[in-house]
């Protein structure tokens, strides 16, 4: 489970091998936009699987690994997270990108993939134009929106063995 506050992110990382091959996100609560952006050890080689990536960057707690100097690199892609909704990603999408949150309120949506595919922001699709806007749109500048709410997120991963004493009740 995953908490996200209004003003708070997740680094571009990389999921670890406890969330291979596929990895799933139930979004809740706020809609939130989540970067791809590609991975630095990466750039400029063929599709490699995660396995065969020797890397030096330190394991997180929930088996992903945050990579250091991605700023540099702006996401190649983006995907608006609405409530509710269900994210799957594998294959190259799981290994040769890292996935995150911009640290803002203000979400930028001109990368955004999916966005004729959401209600509330269609007016800012990629054939829109001035003229087009209905008078309910949104006050925010266009192919951006403000972020109110906390986000809240499940990932989802397949567990292969559970301990049997891990849970007491």
């Amino acid at each position: 489970m995953s908490i996200i506050l209004i003003k708070g992110s997740w680094s571009p990382h990389q999921d670890g091998p406890a969330y291979f091959p596929v990895v799933a996100i139930i979004s809740l609560a706020s809609p939130v936009v989540l970067d791809f952006t590609p991975h630095g050890k990466l750039r400029g080689l063929e599709h490699t699987y995660l396995q065969n990536i020797q890397t030096d960057e330190p394991q997180e707690s929930n088996g992903s690994y945050k990579v250091e100097g991605t700023k540099e690199a702006g996401p190649a892609s983006s995907l608006l997270l609405m409530p509710c909704s269900l994210l799957i990603f594998k294959d190259q999408a799981y290994t040769d990108f890292l996935h995150g949150i911009q640290d803002t309120e203000l979400h930028n949506l001109d990368k955004v993939a999916n966005i004729s595919q959401c209600p509330q922001f269609k007016h800012l699709s990629y054939d829109y134009s001035p003229g087009k806007a209905d008078s309910s749109a949104s006050s925010e500048p266009s192919g951006t929106f403000h972020r109110t709410t906390t986000r809240v997120s499940l990932t989802c991963r397949l567990v292969l063995k559970v301990h049997n004493k891990l849970f007491k009740f």
